[in-house]
């Protein structure tokens, strides 16, 4: 089941959750609710104050769930198939959601778009690699 999931699905149902249910959260803008007000300030050895906001966290997590999609799409599996369809279709919506409904037009949740479309590509390309080399195709006239 885990295998099949597409992991960049969850970090646009939290920012749905953002969106929609940011009154939950004290915020109802998804744009304060991603401010450098509700992250935190950490002080360098060079003297300078790196300001971390929630929208980074954000984006850092999600940076780790494409990691392991991207690891995930090594393998040549009906499964993985699947999850490249999936994959697809989270792309199609958060593309969507991004171009018609307000408050997805943020530097962040357009990061989560191009994630996800990274994810489709990479996805196809090293499946396709993959199968390349498990078929042995492209190997005439190495011998």
């Amino acid at each position: 089941m885990f295998r099949l999931f597409p992991l960049l699905f969850i970090p646009i149902v939290v920012y749905n959750l953002f969106v929609f249910g940011g009154g939950l959260f004290g915020a109802h803008d998804v744009q304060d609710l991603l401010s450098l007000n509700h992250g935190l300030s950490l002080h360098m050895f060079s003297g300078d104050t790196w300001k971390v906001s929630g929208a980074d966290f954000f984006i850092i997590g999600s940076l780790v769930l494409l990691f392991i999609e991207v690891v995930k799409s090594t393998h040549t599996t009906s499964t993985e198939l699947i999850n490249h369809g999936l994959s697809l279709a989270v792309f199609v919506v958060a593309l969507v959601e991004f171009l018609m409904l307000k408050g997805f037009a943020t530097s962040p949740f357009f990061y989560i778009v191009l994630m996800t479309l990274f994810d489709v590509i990479a996805g196809y390309t090293i499946s396709i690699i993959a199968a390349e080399h498990d078929l042995g195709i492209g190997r005439a006239g190495t011998d």
